[in-house]
């Protein structure tokens, strides 16, 4: 089966003339980590067909989450939150969370841990250092699953185990991968192996169809093997283990529950009745048994109980209290005699014996003969009774096992507790703070995965926390959904979804001013502002000289040009000034305008005139001069 599933994607093919033009070098990419998750599942999807079940969908959409990561290259270390290249060997955790990390830092971070467990096993558990070097264990950095020192990864394996040292030059095969069917056993030990190509994370569940029984066994079906255990949503109909009733639940799993008829049933002794669930029909009262013994003079002293009460303890064979003297042939409800020896029966404290004459009842609870006695540290001895715990008010000084802290337990044995404050410094994502008790070394990495996505949230994948902005945008393949604020929005092209925000529309402006003119410059209307969770790292500012409106802001002053004469209205005097310019200029011609006297000519330099209605011209406060000369008029003779 393995052998019809070694297969590669076919090559992919040149790119048209559209495709080549704004990143052509991105769309191979795209369509080679395309081809290569196609490839890994294809052999699933060959064999168990197209999945129909949430469970299974959700399987793979979470190993797909893995391909996704590692083949866009955004897996990092947890351990130095370094990128993991193609070519860096690796070693990926087995038992919960499947991370990566480089093979260097693994093997660095486990012999650290396990070197301190062997030492910290040597000074609190007294035992050799061979011992605890063989018997200590390390952790994963991310879901601290142990290991014990012999696992210690020494060799650079794939993801399934079976090649060493697994090409990287092989652009058709995942980064760390063999590229051969996986063919580990699957989690529910059921006999299959997995049927992708060697892939990161957790293997899918089992796609083999058996034929199995429902839970209550009364249907069969054909299922998947990763989910056989079915309900027929019948009634149970197991019998309960009353052995009476049958269970009244719809097809389950597991033990049925326990049975809750009714019904009047005595207790254990047979002298209360009661009404109980059937579950709890076996019960004991609160009344003690009292039922004649076999002497006939002693009732039974036990609780309510079922069975025989047994015989009258006190026939046969009698002792004195402290059992040095023997009575034989004494009836049971004699009272026993005491011997008048001394007692010494051990006393509470297992060192002491009891020193009064033989007695009935109990020896003393508490010895209180005096004896020297050291406090737990040593720094007092005294003469106290024995059964009083002699400590001193002296606080321990020595540093716990995080080096920082000390003791402070009063009157310590030199075992101290370890430390039970925070540690509380600042991780090297500089995002959160050490949670853990306080500890010596480097504090373990953030175990908080980021997703990074892209606008629509379709194409995404987690990094550890304080690697995300140095994690290249997922590319998405799909058009971005976010509509564009400006008025070309029925006429722009659309776009692939992207990370962070829209780029600028590339249409004039066209904007109509006032004066009739439109704006040639690019578009600067509106923009969707980017989701701050889809914005990529910021990065120093370049000082660049835009000729252009920067986008967002209204239009400049009409920049058109266009001829304008002077104040005076003279011709040939004109000059081209811009439009949104409305300044007045005056030449340097004469005015020559006539006076009021309408006889003579003004000789002032260009000027408005005062007539402005008729000339059609600006308000100024100056005029045309004041004739002084002489009039100049030919009288009329007659």
């Amino acid at each position: 089966m393995a052998a019809s599933h070694n297969h590669r994607p076919p090559p992919p093919q040149p790119l048209s003339d559209s495709d080549s033009d704004g990143g052509g070098s991105s769309t191979t990419s795209l369509l080679r980590h395309s081809d290569l998750s196609e490839s890994i599942f294809k052999s699933y999807f060959n064999f168990s067909g197209h999945s129909s079940t949430n469970a299974t969908s959700a399987d793979l959409s979470k190993i797909q989450s893995f391909l996704t990561s590692s083949s866009s290259g955004a897996l990092s270390c947890l351990i130095c939150l370094e990128r993991i290249k193609p070519s860096d060997p690796t070693w990926s955790c087995t038992s919960l969370c499947f991370a990566v990390f480089h093979l260097f830092c693994i093997q660095s971070w486990s012999r650290q841990a396990s070197d301190l467990a062997a030492s910290r096993a040597v000074t609190r558990l007294s035992v050799s250092a061979e011992h605890a070097a063989e018997t200590s264990l390390w952790n994963c950095p991310k879901c601290r699953v142990e290991y014990p020192k012999s696992l210690i990864p020494k060799i650079y394996f794939c993801f399934c185990g079976k090649l060493e040292n697994p090409p990287s030059d092989d652009p058709w095969v995942l980064p760390h991968s063999c590229g051969e069917v996986c063919g580990r056993s699957l989690k529910n030990d059921c006999g299959h192996y997995c049927l992708l190509l060697c892939h990161p994370g957790p293997c899918p569940s089992c796609p083999q169809l058996v034929k199995v029984s429902c839970f209550c066994g009364s249907h069969q079906d054909v299922r998947r093997c990763g989910f056989k255990e079915f309900s027929c949503e019948a009634r149970c109909e197991k019998k309960l283990d009353c052995g009476v009733h049958r269970c009244v639940e719809i097809c389950h799993r597991g033990d049925c529950p326990p049975c809750r008829a009714r019904g009047v049933y005595r207790c254990q002794c047979g002298k209360v009745k009661e009404e109980r669930e059937c579950c709890e029909r076996v019960f004991q009262c609160s009344d003690p048994c009292e039922k004649k013994l076999s002497c006939g003079k002693h009732v039974c002293e036990k609780g309510c109980h079922s069975g025989e009460c047994g015989g009258c303890p006190l026939q046969g064979k009698r002792t004195c209290p402290c059992g040095k003297r023997v009575y034989e042939g004494m009836p049971c409800d004699a009272p026993l005699q005491v011997c008048g020896a001394t007692c010494e029966k051990t006393l509470p404290c297992g060192y002491h014996r009891c020193h009064e004459r033989c007695h009935r009842g109990q020896c003393m609870e508490t010895c209180r003969i005096v004896v020297k006695k050291s406090c737990r540290c040593g720094s007092l001895r005294k003469d106290v009774p024995c059964y009083q715990d002699l400590t001193c008010e002296r606080k321990c000084q020595t540093l716990r096992d995080c080096g920082k802290h000390p003791c402070k337990r009063r009157c310590c044995d030199g075992d101290c507790p370890p430390c039970s404050e925070i540690c509380g410094r600042r991780l090297r994502c500089r995002n959160h703070k050490c949670q853990s008790p306080c500890h010596r070394g480097p504090c373990a990495p953030c175990p908080i995965m980021v997703t990074i996505a892209c606008a629509c949230g379709e194409t995404h994948f987690e990094v550890p926390c304080g690697t995300e902005m140095d994690q290249k945008p997922p590319k998405c393949r799909k058009q971005c959904p976010i509509q564009p604020l400006c008025r070309h929005a029925s006429i722009s092209k659309p776009h692939k979804c992207h990370y962070g925000a829209c780029p600028p529309c590339r249409l004039p402006c066209a904007e109509e001013y006032q004066c009739g003119h439109a704006c040639k410059l690019r578009c600067h209307g509106a923009k969707p502002p980017p989701k701050p969770e889809f914005t990529l790292k910021p990065k120093k500012k370049k000082i660049i000289q835009q000729s252009e409106s920067a986008p967002g802001t209204p239009c400049p002053p009409c920049p058109e040009l266009e001829w304008r004469p002077c104040v005076g209205q003279h011709i040939g005097a004109e000059r081209m000034m811009v439009c949104s310019n409305k300044s007045q200029f005056s030449c340097d011609n004469l005015c020559g305008n006539p006076l009021p006297c309408s006889n003579h000519y003004c000789t002032k330099t260009c000027h408005a005139l005062e007539n402005r209605s008729s000339m059609n011209q600006l308000p100024r406060s100056e005029a045309c001069e004041a004739c002084s000369l002489s009039c100049q008029k030919v009288l009329n003779p007659s």
